[in-house]
């Protein structure tokens, strides 16, 4: 549970940057099968995060758009919806 809370705080991009470097050595062909399976899973938790992120950034400009006169912004709680 304590990965999950590392992942969860960080932004859109370090998880991105997170994600690419693991990417990049699991292609390498040189990781060993049980640090592939940990990478692997941590992959899929940074996606998790990215994914919400997006989401997020989402939400929030449809939340814009719906403003009429643009200037009138609401408070916005990114952690809705988790």
């Amino acid at each position: 549970m304590e990965a999950d809370n590392k992942h969860a705080k960080l932004t859109f991009e370090a998880a991105l940057a997170r994600l690419e470097s693991i990417v990049e050595s699991m292609e390498s062909g040189q990781v060993p099968l049980a640090e592939l399976l940990a990478k692997f899973e941590e992959g899929s938790k940074l996606l998790k995060v990215c994914e919400a992120r997006l989401k997020d950034a989402e939400m929030k400009i449809e939340q814009l758009k719906k403003q009429k006169d643009g200037v009138a912004f609401e408070p916005f709680d990114a952690g809705r919806g988790r």
